[in-house]
């Protein structure tokens, strides 16, 4: 699997890719993002520490590799209780070998991201990004470089996946974010195009069926066909995703689901900045 393809997948990190200043604003309907919780609270949330899920990964017919996305733990990175979480890629054709990791960290109360690492093995060729993200000063930092503009309430490739699943869709509707960390990438636009029940290798799923579209060369520009099917239950987990590049479509398929067995405690353990 050509590293460009893999590369589009994991920045939606589609399976959405995403947004700006701290607004959202729905349109056809006037929804938009909920006020940010008060430090005291955590955001209600339909995912858990331990919740997995494996996607079989597919170039056009052909199986090309695995892909999973999990949240692994809760830490307090910069005294704000977090979400540790991770999208992987694994597998391509002979000669050629992909291992694509994205991991987000996403403060539980407000669902702004505070830190996200892009980690690329493609070909033999490990490429390594770390963003520090500030959402109280609107700043972010990639790996040593001066610190940048950022937006106020922002969100990543990764932590986007788990964002959408936060909020009400209804079909028909369009919805517009402006809160992905790199203000040029602004506003990702998710489209609900309607429901359908469809049939993967974790068993059959009443889906939701979203078209997001983003500021972007890639599988979501406005001249893509990307399409993401989430369950239409309180979960909102990604069932499947198909999407068109030049070279043929890439799609992913939901092999299994693994539930998050135990509630996030309360007091996780600082990390360093």
């Amino acid at each position: 699997m050509p590293g460009a393809v893999v590369r589009r997948v994991l920045a939606v990190g589609a399976v959405v890719a995403l947004v700006r200043s701290g607004s959202a604003t729905a349109q056809a309907s006037g929804a938009g993002d909920p006020p940010p919780s008060p430090p005291s609270t955590f955001a209600a949330v339909p995912f858990g520490v331990g919740e997995r899920l494996v996607y079989d990964v597919k170039f056009g017919a052909l199986k090309v590799g695995q892909g999973s996305m999990e949240v692994l733990d809760t830490v307090a990175l910069r005294g704000r209780p977090a979400w540790h979480t991770r999208f992987r890629v694994r597998g391509g054709i002979p000669f050629y070998r992909v291992d694509d990791v994205l991991e987000s960290w996403i403060d539980r109360a407000s669902l702004n991201s505070l830190r996200f690492v892009q980690d690329f093995d493609e070909g033999g060729r490990n490429r390594e990004r770390r963003y520090e993200i500030f959402p109280d000063r609107a700043v972010f930092q990639e790996n040593d470089k001066a610190e940048e503009t950022s937006v106020g309430n922002p969100l990543d490739d990764g932590s986007f996946l788990y964002f959408i699943r936060t909020i009400p869709l209804e079909v028909g509707k369009t919805y517009e974010f402006s809160r992905y960390f790199r203000p040029d990438r602004n506003p990702v636009i998710v489209r609900v195009l309607g429901r359908e029940t469809i049939t993967v290798p974790a068993g059959t799923f009443h889906t939701l069926v979203i078209q997001p579209i983003i500021k972007s060369k890639g599988i979501f520009s406005e001249n893509g066909q990307a399409r993401i099917w989430l369950s239409d239950d309180s979960r909102r987990i990604m069932v499947q995703m198909k999407s068109r590049t030049k070279i043929g479509s890439l799609n992913l398929y939901l092999q299994s689901h693994r539930a998050p067995p135990l509630p996030a405690p309360a007091n996780p353990t600082d990390q360093p900045r």
